[in-house]
Parts: structure tokens; C-alpha cells; sequence
């Protein structure tokens, strides 16, 4: 997560990160990239975590739809029988797991 801190705060940073504790890794910074900060990385690095357990819903959800090819399925079988299986079955998957 620190190289993907480092380049959220500067999409073109060139960086070498050994270890994975921003307190203990040693960073190398290439090609003339200029250094950021410790506290601004663990900011950032903060920052993204805080997103991703945010988001935890939607990594929930994409395993809890349907396969496309079985969506495919129910919206063709709805379609020509006049039913709503497919929209039911995505209603249920975001009543079981709402957004947080």
C-alpha cells in the first residue's frame, strides 16, 4: 500500500519500497523523483484504507450477483415470459447487503 500512496500523491513518482511497515521500509526514490514525506505517505495510506472498508460492500455484492450468464438468462426468460426474476434477483442481493 505505500507505493500505491506514493503514487496517488504523484502518479509519475519513480520509487523503489523495501517492507511493508512506513515507519521500518526503506524508500528509494528514482530518476529524480522528488521525496515526499513519511507523514504525507501514512496520510494517504490512511486515506485509501479508509476508502477500501468503505467500499466493502461492493466486493460483497460482486460475489453475491448472479453470473452474468445467469443474469443474461433471467433477463431473456423475463423478457419472453413477461416476468421480473432478474430484477428480483439484484433487489435481493442489495437488501442482503447494503451499502455501508
Amino acid at each position: 500500500m505505500i507505493v500505491e500512496a506514493i503514487l496517488k500523491i504523484n502518479p509519475n513518482a519513480k520509487v523503489g519500497v523495501r517492507g511493508t511497515d512506513i515507519n521500518t521500509c526503506e524508500i528509494e526514490w528514482l530518476d529524480g523523483t522528488t521525496p515526499i514525506p513519511v507523514a504525507d505517505i501514512e496520510a494517504k495510506m490512511t486515506e485509501l484504507q479508509a476508502e477500501y472498508d468503505a467500499n466493502e460492500y461492493q466486493r460483497e455484492r460482486a460475489t453475491a450477483y448472479p453470473s452474468i450468464q445467469e443474469q443474461l438468462d433471467l433477463q431473456y426468460w423475463d423478457k419472453v415470459n413477461g416476468t421480473t426474476n432478474w430484477e428480483d434477483a439484484i433487489a435481493k442481493t442489495k437488501s442482503d447487503i447494503p451499502k455501508g
